[in-house]
């Protein structure tokens, strides 16, 4: 990084200085990476920021966010807030405009600007879950979002478990373990209760239609207590562009949240 013209992430801060910063988490060459981030306030571009990480990847290496779409439901707490004051009518025309989701085209906007950067990028992948997919760029992109079936949003057969199995590691930007969507798949291990979900997706005809189906009630209110008490020997803590950022193992983080519900969840 240090001798390219790379613009730089932040303002008035090298370039070089962020692959520094990034080598200090753990971010190296042929590491398979999950990023979650918020960059509001930070200063961080997420273009720029998304071509720090790849170069500090290398050509061996695979970043990944989610770019979930919890809106594209009629059962989630985001389609609730978007029908919030609605009559019954009201709601039922506006289901009915819902787009169906399309894994080239449909954003993901409340993951932030860095996984809409990824997503968008020339060579990007993205998994096909309506509402929990993930996109990628790099060398093993494609092998771990292969599959992604209707009913494991986050579960061992979803990219989240092929991560795993990669053993890659978390990269969390100016976010709190609230947003640790690794934690989720420990609810699968523990076999958290499931429940019905219902999505727009596209048919054969390219139509919108709806489908059911049940999977785990992912439920991440206790995730930043089971990150309070997450080892601190076992993930780097630093700085990334002037904005707080934590690296650690994701089958660390894994074992660590199923330990936690295990004991303490009901």
């Amino acid at each position: 990084m240090a001798e390219t013209t790379t613009t730089d992430a932040r303002a008035g801060e090298p370039a070089g200085e962020l692959a520094g910063e990034l080598a200090a988490l753990g971010v190296t060459g042929g590491t398979t990476l999950l990023v979650h981030a918020s960059l509001h306030d930070t200063g961080l571009d997420a273009d720029t920021l998304r071509t720090a990480l790849l170069t500090a990847l290398g050509p061996d290496g695979t970043l990944v966010v989610p770019a979930f779409t919890e809106e594209n439901s009629d059962t989630s707490a985001a389609h609730f807030a978007r029908i919030q004051g609605m009559t019954r009518r009201q709601a039922a025309a506006f289901r009915a405009t819902m787009p169906a989701f399309d894994p080239l085209t449909t954003p993901c906007a409340a993951m932030g600007r860095l996984a809409e950067s990824v997503r968008t990028a020339p060579g990007a992948v993205r998994s096909t879950h309506p509402q929990t997919s993930f996109a990628a760029i790099g060398r093993r992109a494609e092998e771990l979002l292969a599959g992604h079936p209707l009913q494991s949003h986050l579960g061992e057969d979803s990219p989240l478990g092929a991560l795993v199995a990669a053993d890659a590691r978390v990269l969390m930007v100016n976010v709190g373990f609230a947003a640790c969507s690794a934690f989720h798949l420990a609810e699968y291990r523990i076999g958290a209760p499931l429940r019905s979900y219902h999505c727009v997706v596209k048919g054969p005809d390219n139509s919108a239609r709806w489908v059911e189906y049940e999977d785990v009630n992912l439920d991440d209110s206790d995730f930043e207590a089971i990150g309070a008490s997450f080892p601190w020997d076992l993930e780097r803590k630093g700085q990334l562009g002037g904005t707080t950022a934590r690296s650690f193992s994701i089958k660390d983080a894994v074992a660590h949240a199923e330990s936690w519900m295990t004991e303490k969840r009901s």
